[in-house]
């Protein structure tokens, strides 16, 4: 397996994160095969969030890794997101660290990797995410911070008021979903490919977060022998 630098030279992960999102259903023979699965190609990066299964993706995810003696939480890198409530989008600072205490207790960890504010608050208090940031930071609780599906302003915006660098903006990118790119192609244009809606991003040399890029194209299908198995988003 490949391996790229994350954040502005923080350290090596796998090319290819194992997204986690579509493994509510797995039982713990088959979660136990995909970890190890995954392991045996060098992907070690797996990406969760606390809305995947409506949490159980962490939970058997968690509970098939701590069952497993050969397992070592040092040789794998663990990404989770927060901030998508029913219903909306919550990134104050109580939210926060409610979710982490969650994620952690799910997966079976003391600590995160990397965390990502999972999509924008339009209601975001910036000094609430850059408390809460301090406490996790501070205790010991998560490592590293990033965002998914922000622009770049709103990436500008919390980064003024968090002290922790944010390395991350994890963005949907896939062949049916490529807005990134081609609304750059058809700038002045009168066609549905020319509207903005997400922001776009510059180029990399002006633009210090990472940028790592998630399909719904499942993954888990490269670690697994078993079909996919729809999980909840």
């Amino acid at each position: 397996m490949k391996e790229t630098v994350l954040g502005s030279h923080l350290r090596k992960v796998p090319s290819i994160a194992v997204g986690c999102m579509r493994l509510s259903e797995k039982s713990k023979d088959e979660m136990n095969h995909f970890i190890h699965s995954a392991l045996e190609q060098g992907a070690y990066f797996f990406d969760h969030a606390d809305i995947y299964g409506g949490g159980m993706s962490e939970t058997v995810f968690g509970e098939a890794f701590a069952g497993d003696p050969s397992l070592k939480r040092e040789d794998i890198y663990l990404q989770s997101k927060c901030g998508i409530r029913q219903g909306f989008y919550d990134l104050s600072k109580e939210h926060i660290l409610k979710s982490v205490d969650g994620i952690l207790k799910r997966l079976h960890t003391d600590y995160l990797d990397l965390l990502l504010l999972h999509r924008p608050d339009a209601l975001v208090e910036p000094e609430e995410v850059a408390a809460a940031f301090d406490v996790l930071f501070e205790s010991g609780k998560v490592h590293h911070f990033g965002v998914s599906n922000h622009k770049p302003m709103q990436i500008e915006l919390l980064q003024k008021y968090v002290r922790q660098p944010l390395v991350v903006n994890q963005v949907q990118f896939s062949i049916p979903v490529s807005n990134l790119v081609a609304n750059g192609m058809e700038v002045n244009m009168e066609t549905p490919g020319s509207i903005d809606h997400d922001g776009s991003l510059p180029p990399p040399q002006h633009y210090s977060p990472g940028m790592v890029s998630v399909s719904d194209a499942g993954m888990e299908r490269l670690f697994s022998r078993k079909r996919r198995i729809p999980g909840t988003e």
